[in-house]
């Protein structure tokens, strides 16, 4: 089970705590915002799956770049309408057959899926 503990101490910044890692979201700029966490989340995520497509393939690809973007729906709730995922691979050297597989393989990828799964959440106290 994942599980993070985000505390609070009456400002803007919430500290967010990890199994691993420490960080903080904020909507003044003292850290990300939670809907540039989310992004970062989704990207990251996607990131993994095509480490791990190169690795199964055994392919050595270099770096690469993700950018993830967003707008809100005009209507209401407030949400993300659409969400942009664009991968740049500098110099990878993929035939159009590879890039399409890698981007069907990170499909895979947990976040991307529970986004479009439309997970329910409960708030509770």
């Amino acid at each position: 089970m994942y599980k993070v503990e985000i505390d609070n101490g009456g400002d803007t910044v919430f500290n967010v705590k990890t199994k691993d890692y420490e960080f903080a979201i904020d909507t003044k700029g003292k850290g990300s915002t939670p809907p540039d966490a989310l992004l970062a989340a989704l990207g990251s995520c996607v990131g993994v799956y095509i480490r791990k497509y190169a690795e199964g393939a055994r392919l050595n690809i270099g770096g690469f770049t993700i950018v993830v973007e967003a707008d809100f729906a005009a209507e209401k709730p407030l949400r993300f309408k659409d969400i942009k995922v664009n991968v740049s691979m500098q110099g990878a050297g993929l035939d159009e057959r590879r890039k399409r597989a890698m981007l069907e393989f990170v499909k895979n990828c947990p976040v991307h899926n529970t986004l479009k799964g439309n997970p329910s959440v409960e708030i509770v106290r």
